[in-house]
């Protein structure tokens, strides 16, 4: 680990990505949110990006000059939450 303390800023907890892995891409000319999900996994974990998909947004606007509002935000995949099995087979004893 270099001396960088953006490396021990992590973005996406689910997936141990710090803030410096998604800066580096940023650099490299990597500013959709897609593409950087493919590479790096967030927003794949178990929050479903509830956390780190607002950062990367943040990221990516401070250093382009974009506005948040301009950055294209991932569809988010059902379900977003964790559900009981019971519910999507159709239990009656689960509630």
């Amino acid at each position: 680990m270099s001396d960088d303390p953006r490396e021990r800023i992590i973005i996406c907890r689910c997936n141990d990505v710090t803030q410096k892995e998604i800066e580096d891409l940023i650099d490299q000319g990597i500013t959709d949110i897609e593409m950087i999900k493919r590479i790096t996994r967030i927003g794949m974990g178990p929050c479903q990006g509830r956390t780190c998909i607002p950062l990367v947004a943040g990221i990516i606007a401070r250093k382009t000059g974009k506005k948040v509002e301009e950055i294209n935000i991932p569809a988010t995949r059902i379900p977003v939450r964790p559900v009981p099995m019971g519910v999507l087979v159709g239990d009656d004893d689960e509630e």
